[in-house]
Parts: structure tokens; sequence; C-alpha cells
């Protein structure tokens, strides 16, 4: 079913009147993106995943989405994942159910993690498009066989079907950001010699064949949206150019929509996420089990800053080049009514408006929700409404090893934090609200 354009009240803005993303209805333009929680435990849902969501769907979204559920265990990468399972669908519609009880759709995003595991979290040796070392897991990895191909592909449609048991409204397909199917896209990780490497028809063959089998799966009832990157931003990564065929792709597929993100999770991670890498709450917080050698390097001057470089924090950082997409894709979306996703550096309701204004029909929040769950409601009542996030990523640094929060919640609930962290945190807004004002006056 194709994505349509609902007419705009005559005098208001789009932004909180219905959207029709394929087979469902969203109440409004917003969607909570699939950002990380880790409030699963053991691979299984919680009671604290769900209060989540729930929250943010009581808080206005017009569509929530829980984030990265693998679609076999060897996919993967923390035990606060989620993954493909039957014996988790009840506590699942369990979520779903809640959610819906607020008003708002459920999304899940499927997915593989590739080669970002370990043997003790995965179970077996990491895969990928090839054989190598991953420094930044670190582990050892193998090259994917043809029949293991083959076999994934089948489970990425078995999930969509596991989704709607679970009484998801949509799956979003996570074909970004250095995981499995990015690490076949992108020429810097895929050094394959068979029909699923080499020439760019070969690289994106795998992913073609996960929308093939997910569109079967999903019939006349179920959205998809695909989470692409624009450009990998990493040394022999996809550029633009490549970024805008991959997404030309995605798109013969009928999709319902293309979510439009960038950056290579482990080596450009701040790209995806915007802004400053806050290091001293990242080591603070590592596993050593994990990441013993990156917890050493990040405490070293120097160091962590090419490993995993950082940069000034803009609002809607993604949009100077999410609008060259918008503009190469543009006879897909006029013939297919596919939508263009946009995602990256929302802070207010402004931000909202400059999104509708730029010509993008829906689009995706995380960090200002994790602050403010009721951030939607808040805009409805004051459309300059600011969410007051300070951009430190304080929530980022903490999230790969205990829940996602904002310091904020943090402290207001008595969690003591150390004090270099919190003077971390302080320069980190401090530099951002600088470089956001510079911005402005550019």
């Amino acid at each position: 079913m194709a994505t349509k354009k609902t007419k705009e009240p005559a005098n208001e803005s789009k932004l909180f009147t219905p959207y029709q993303l394929g087979p469902i209805t969203l109440r409004n333009r917003i969607i909570r993106s699939a950002a990380f929680e880790n409030m699963a435990r053991a691979n299984r849902p919680t009671q604290q995943l769900q209060d989540y969501h729930v929250s943010v769907a009581r808080g206005g979204v017009g569509m929530t989405t829980v984030a990265y559920c693998a679609v076999d265990l060897s996919g993967v990468s923390f035990d606060g994942q989620l993954y493909v399972q039957d014996a988790i669908i009840p506590d699942m519609k369990k979520l779903t159910d809640a959610i819906h009880a607020e008003g708002a759709k459920a999304s899940i995003q499927l997915g593989h993690c590739g080669n970002m595991t370990h043997f003790y979290t995965c179970h077996c040796m990491p895969v990928s498009a090839d054989s190598w070392f991953n420094l930044y897991s670190p582990t050892i990895h193998r090259a994917l066989k043809v029949s293991e191909i083959k076999a994934l592909v089948k489970k990425f449609g078995e999930a969509v079907d596991w989704s709607r048991k679970c009484g998801f409204d949509c799956v979003e397909i996570h074909a970004g950001h250095a995981y499995l199917l990015s690490q076949f896209i992108s020429p810097r990780t895929n050094h394959r010699r068979d029909e699923y490497g080499g020439s760019f028809e070969n690289r994106v063959r795998f992913m073609n064949e996960v929308l093939d089998e997910v569109m079967a799966h999903a019939g006349k009832d179920m959205a998809v949206v695909v989470k692409t990157n624009m450009w990998d931003d990493c040394w022999h990564g996809s550029d633009i150019e490549e970024g805008i065929k991959v997404a030309k792709e995605i798109a013969k597929h009928k999709v319902h929509g293309i979510v439009l993100s960038g950056g290579t999770v482990s080596r450009s991670p701040m790209t995806i996420l915007g802004g400053a890498m806050p290091y001293k709450t990242l080591a603070h917080y590592m596993n050593m089990k994990s990441f013993w050698w990156l917890k050493a390097a990040l405490n070293i001057p120097g160091v962590h800053q090419i490993m995993l470089p950082t940069q000034p924090f803009k609002e809607l950082y993604f949009m100077d080049k999410a609008k060259i997409f918008q503009k190469a894709l543009n006879d897909q979306i006029v013939n297919d009514q596919m939508t263009l996703i946009y995602v990256g550096g929302v802070q207010s309701g402004d931000n909202c408006q400059q999104i509708m204004d730029e010509g993008f029909e829906i689009f995706q929040i995380a960090h200002v929700l994790i602050k403010d769950p009721d951030f939607v409601k808040h805009v409805q009542e004051n459309p300059h409404y600011h969410a007051g996030c300070g951009r430190s990523n304080y929530c980022v640094g903490r999230m790969y090893t205990k829940e996602m929060k904002c310091h904020e919640c943090v402290e207001r609930e008595g969690e003591k934090i150390a004090p270099r962290i919190q003077r971390e945190i302080a320069q980190l807004e401090a530099d951002a609200k600088k470089s956001v004002e510079e911005q402005k006056k550019k």
C-alpha cells in the first residue's frame, strides 16, 4: 500500500495532522526513533522497557520504535538487546498493547549487528561480509557463506511475521551505521569475490534480497521503513553519491519510508548522534569485559579524539544532506508515494516546524524524549517550546552498559554522578550552546 499525503487544514501546521504511512495511520508526524534503550535483560523485554515506551506514547508521539531487535541470536551485540524468539511474544504483546492504549502506533527495528559483537554475547564466531579483525569490538569475525546469507534473508521475513504476532504496526529494517547489511553495502568492509561483493550491484544484493523477503511478509497490514546511510563518513566508506544509489535501490521495493541517517558506529559515531563524545563518561561506564582496551585508550589524552572523533553540535545536523536526497529521490516520492523520514538534531518546536517547511512529511526524534517524554505535548501547547536538552550526550556515554537515561533524570532519582563526569557534562553543554549560537549568527 502506498504512503499517502493528507491534506493540510487551512491556517494550521500539518505537524499535528494524521499521516498515512502505508497501511497505518499515525496521529501526527512525529516518531520516536530507534535509539538503543539498553532496557532488556538477558535479551528479554522488561517492565522498564515497557514503561519507557508507554511514557513516550503518552507524551504524544505518533509512533514509538523499540530499538534494535536482532533477527537471530548471532546478530545480538549486547545482552540488553532483544532478538526474535517465540518465548518473548507474550511480553512483547503486552508492551504493544500498552502503547496502543495511549493512542500511538508501535514499530520495532529489525537488524543484525554482523561483526559488532563477541562470542560470549552472540554464542558463535561473529560474522560479516568477509573475514578479518574488528578492532573496535575487538573480535575476529568470519565471512558468511552464501547458504548462511540465504538463511538470514529468510529470518528477516520470519521476523516480520513475529513482529505482527507481537502486535507491532511497523518494522524498521536497519541497513545503516555499519551493521551487517551496511557491512555488505560499504566498500570499506566488503571485499568478497562472489556474487555478494565487488560491484555496487553485488554489494547491495543481500539488502535487496532481504527487502524482497520483508515486503512479501509485510503484506497489506504492516508498514515498512528502512534506515539507510546517506554516507558512511569514514575512510573508504560509501559517499553521498553511492548513498543516493542505495536509497534508490531501497525505493524500488515500494517500502513506505526511508530514514535518512549517516555515519559509522565504530568510526564516526558522533556523526550518527550529533555533537561531542563524552569520553570521560564513556570510559567511566564502559564494561571492562567487553571493551577493556578501549576503556584504557579513552583515558589517554589525544588518543580518544583520533579513535572516536567529536564534532560541534548543530540543530538539524542532517538537514543539508537530507535535502540532497530529497531532490535526488523526488521521482520515487511522487510516483510511488514513498516518504523520506528526517532524523537528527531536533531540539524544539521550531525545529519541528522547520522540518515540515522543508517538505519532509514525517520525522524521528530521540534525544529530547530521553530527557522529556512529554516533548510532543509541550510542542502542541507551545510551538516554540525547547526541551532544554544540553547535548552533552551523557545518555550515549552510559547506554551501552546501563539503561539509557538523561543525567538530569539520574540525579532526580538519587543516583550519584561522579564529580569529574559532572564537570564534563557542564563543559560539553556549554560548548553545544555556544556552537548553536554561532550557527544562528551565520
